[in-house]
């Protein structure tokens, strides 16, 4: 699993970095709020290190965001603010843990350790989750903003690869031979055909459209803001 750093100051984003990967994980990083809140949203992360004070989108902004679309991941906020009240007013935004800085990198690792153990549960490899919606691999269900959508197993197999492949667009030709394991025939809509299925139940009856089509190239698992 990766972590997600957003921190607009390079120096101690490339720190924070290198120390990470030091200890064996796989790093994003963000500069600015906007970048991390699409990186967030697109992407399984095992943790998200933000600082609060960045460009386009603060990072009590970013929390409270993040967590209004269901991304449930654990957030650690860094920050030269260190006050009992600045840190009420972090986990009120939906953080689980604050940091001041300046930091030493032990403590910085003692709280990655705490916050990805504690969500251990949230972060299992056969929970698949993109903004409100959710997969289970175990039990074979799907759920919406709390609502179980019911799936055929061949939709359900559809519907797992573009989780997997979110934000990539993927082609009829891909579909047909990932999924189907058959060579893509121009003459056959069946493809088209799964699509409005799974578009009916998992898109139809929500605000925020998750299934896009790309004219002329295929089809995409994206959140649009």
């Amino acid at each position: 699993m990766k972590i997600l750093v957003i921190e607009d100051e390079v120096k101690t984003l490339q720190l924070i970095k290198q120390g990470l990967e030091e200890q064996q994980w796989e790093v994003d990083i963000a500069y600015d709020g906007s970048m991390g809140f699409q990186l967030a949203t697109r992407h399984q992360y095992a943790l998200i290190i933000s600082d609060i004070i960045l460009p386009m989108l603060n990072g009590l902004e970013l929390c409270k965001k993040l967590r209004q679309e269901g991304v449930d991941t654990p957030i650690l906020l860094l920050t030269a603010l260190g006050t009992t009240d600045d840190k009420i007013t972090g986990l009120d935004a939906g953080a689980d843990d604050y940091l001041a800085k300046p930091f030493e990198f032990k403590e910085l690792m003692a709280r990655v350790r705490a916050l990805t153990r504690r969500m251990g549960s949230i972060v299992h490899t056969n929970l698949l989750k993109v903004a409100d919606l959710e997969m289970d691999l175990d039990t074979k269900t799907v759920v919406r903003a709390g609502k179980e959508i019911p799936l055929t197993a061949k939709e359900f197999t559809l519907l797992e690869y573009f989780i997997r492949h979110q934000g990539r667009v993927i082609s009829k030709v891909e579909l047909a031979e990932k999924i189907w394991d058959i060579t893509f025939d121009t003459g056959t809509n069946v493809i088209e055909v799964y699509m409005n299925f799974l578009r009916k139940k998992i898109d139809k009856d929500f605000d925020t459209k998750l299934l896009h089509t790309q004219i002329g190239m295929g089809y995409v698992l994206k959140i649009v803001s």
